[in-house]
């Protein structure tokens, strides 16, 4: 159907006289709580009008200069919208640049409309899209700060679509960056969108910004993305937008999340479990979101320890009340006759920190680290499946840190400060327990003697923490675990996919700092001469890496004891084979177990070393 831009004008002027636009909502999921952060507004028109969807409807408003008049409307339909149905969380509302610079944009009438709908500007996020030229960027970001003056956040839209919004995110500093959807599409088979993303990440986590990936269609990909570590997601595989968007994540949605892979950090818990934010919560007794203020104060009045009070809706967290915020306005003259009948809603903090209660202690202190510091008063809200079962305190979270960070202390190995082998034991047995697939590596320096006896026991400790530190930087920090058994002895468990091309990574870069230490003849040599044990000179081969590997899959081990004795075992045969010159590489050798732990039968082979060996 073909529409003369006289006539889209035409419809749009109708859209907007009589009020036709309507919004719908996309769910944003925090993937390190397993609960909706928030929503996006996207906008419509009538259902059978030629402008019904966003890319007409605003490619009209262009070109019949009306481009602000359709924003500003928008927007107050979202916000209108968004009030009505009470949603939890924060809103995401799209605006273009240029619209931050309008008159009608900063003249108080945003500020007056979530005064009206009660709305605190915390809850706003202000989410630039990039589709015209900025033109004045010191003007913007004077508007940007006149907006997070007043509690708003800022999101940048379609972050690697162009070079522009790279500049935006250096300039703006947003607390919200968006990936386009060509690189969250297909991201779990395709290596370079892998890396790029990851590229984004460590940019992300250098501007203490959050990412939030966009267009996930498939469980494949949301997989991957969760597993690496991004903050938040949207996409069809959520939800689809809705004008009733949903509350709580769909069971698919949470089948997904709860395979994700197991968390790394040791715990002071017993073996094999991990302190989550069930731990921490206190079952406090809500409050109705009809209760009324007067309600509120009488409970807390008979409840002297109570902090804050958490307000729920048909079971569900819409917000949290704190104590002396609460006393503190109703100590002042005429405050009880105003407001004390009135909903205790007036008064509450409508975007409190909701956390399921299967989220770690780790993923709990990056949230507050970067959430507003009222957070760390007023604690988080637990939920299981989106109801509410209790709330947790800062206190309590950092005292379990802070106990956490002592125990692992208590059994670090004390030249590289890596875990040894209590927390070796105790993560084995974690990942058994949890009946995921894992590999384990046991990493051992061949030749190592001699080269401490020759060149002493200093130059000795700096390869071991050589090693260490390499050991880190080919591991993803993420989802796999080092530790130091002892001397020149390592064990990596790893549930990165790659692993095989991080253990060669290893190999090779050891090889490399290795011949950095010795000197130009001792390189070009490949070794150096000393004494052998019979006090005779001889020429001493350059320290190499021996790596044995064994796959642990579901039910093929009981205990960290025969995922021990199985890499062990592993690694002999790695270094058995690097004495051998026909099997051998230079620099070292990995070597794959390829029975199932456990059985006393099967055979072993030597890794390939595979042709790419570079990581991030």
């Amino acid at each position: 159907m073909i529409v003369l831009m006289d006539d889209e004008a035409a419809e749009l002027r109708r859209i907007l006289d009589e009020g036709l636009l309507y919004p719908v909502f996309q769910p944003i999921i925090d993937f390190r709580v397993r609960a909706i952060l928030g929503y996006e507004a996207l906008i419509r028109g009538p259902e059978h009008s030629p402008l019904r969807f966003p890319d007409a409807l605003f490619a009209a408003a262009k070109q019949s200069g009306m481009a602000l008049e359709l924003e500003h409307a928008c927007r107050e339909v979202s916000l209108r919208a968004f009030a009505q149905q009470r949603l939890p969380g924060r809103l995401f509302l799209n605006v273009t640049p240029c619209c931050l610079l309008d008159p009608l944009m900063m003249n108080g009438h945003t500020r007056a409309l979530l005064a009206e709908l009660g709305i605190a500007p915390n809850r706003i996020v202000i989410e630039l899209t990039e589709n015209q030229r900025i033109t004045d960027m010191p003007g913007i970001q004077e508007a940007l700060l006149h907006y997070r003056g007043r509690g708003f956040q800022i999101a940048i839209d379609d972050l690697g679509e162009g070079f522009a919004n790279l500049r935006m995110w250096s300039e703006v500093r947003p607390e919200f960056v968006k990936i386009d959807k060509h690189f969250i599409n297909g991201i779990a088979e395709d290596r370079i969108k892998y890396h790029f993303v990851r590229a984004m990440q460590d940019l992300a986590e250098i501007c203490n910004a959050l990412l939030v990936a966009e267009g996930i269609e498939r469980a494949e990909d949301f997989a991957c993305i969760r597993d690496m570590g991004i903050a938040c997601g949207q996409g069809y595989f959520v939800a689809r937008p809705d004008p009733v968007p949903l509350r709580l994540l769909p069971q698919l949605v949470l089948n997904v999340l709860t395979g994700q892979r197991l968390s790394l950090s040791p715990s002071s818990q017993a073996v094999g479990k991990m302190p989550t934010a069930r731990t921490l919560l206190r079952p406090i007794v809500p409050v109705a979101l009809g209760a009324s203020n007067a309600e509120v104060i009488e409970r807390f009045e008979a409840e002297p320890e109570l902090d804050v009070l958490p307000v729920v809706q048909d079971n569900q967290p819409v917000g949290m009340i704190n104590r002396h915020s609460m006393i503190d306005r109703f100590a002042r003259p005429f405050r009880k006759e105003l407001f004390g009948r009135k909903s205790c809603e007036l008064f509450m903090d409508h975007a409190p920190l909701v956390v399921d209660q299967h989220a770690t202690i780790q993923e709990l202190a990056m949230m507050l680290s970067l959430a507003p510091k009222h957070y760390l008063f007023d604690g988080f809200i637990v939920t299981d499946e989106g109801g509410y079962v209790g709330v947790g305190s800062s206190h309590d979270l950092m005292a379990t840190i802070t106990e956490m960070q002592i125990s692992a202390a208590r059994y670090a190995n004390p030249l590289t400060q890596l875990p040894g082998n209590v927390p070796i034991n105790e993560h084995l047995d974690r990942m058994l327990a949890a009946e995921g697939e894992f590999v384990a590596a046991y990493i051992d320096i061949d030749n190592f003697k001699p080269y401490n006896d020759t060149f002493g026991y200093r130059r000795g400790d700096d390869v071991i923490q050589m090693l260490g530190r390499l050991a880190c930087e080919v591991a993803d920090e993420r989802c796999d675990f080092i530790g130091h058994i002892g001397g020149d002895d390592f064990f990596i468990v790893f549930q990165s996919h790659d692993w095989e091309m991080r253990c060669w990574q290893l190999v090779r870069s050891f090889a490399e700092a290795i011949d950095s230490l010795l000197s130009v003849e001792e390189r070009a040599q490949g070794g150096y001469m000393a004494e052998n044990r019979r006090g005779e000179i001889v020429f001493q081969p350059l320290p190499t890496l021996s790596v044995g590997v064994v796959k642990v899959g579901p039910g093929d081990c009981e205990s960290h004891r025969e995922v021990a004795a199985a890499a062990s075992s592993a690694k002999k045969q790695a270094k058995k084979q690097a004495r051998n010159p026909t099997l051998s590489h230079a620099g070292g050798h990995v070597f794959v177990d390829r029975r199932r732990p456990g059985s006393g039968h099967g055979i072993g082979c030597e890794l390939p070393r595979p042709s790419v060996r570079v990581l991030n």
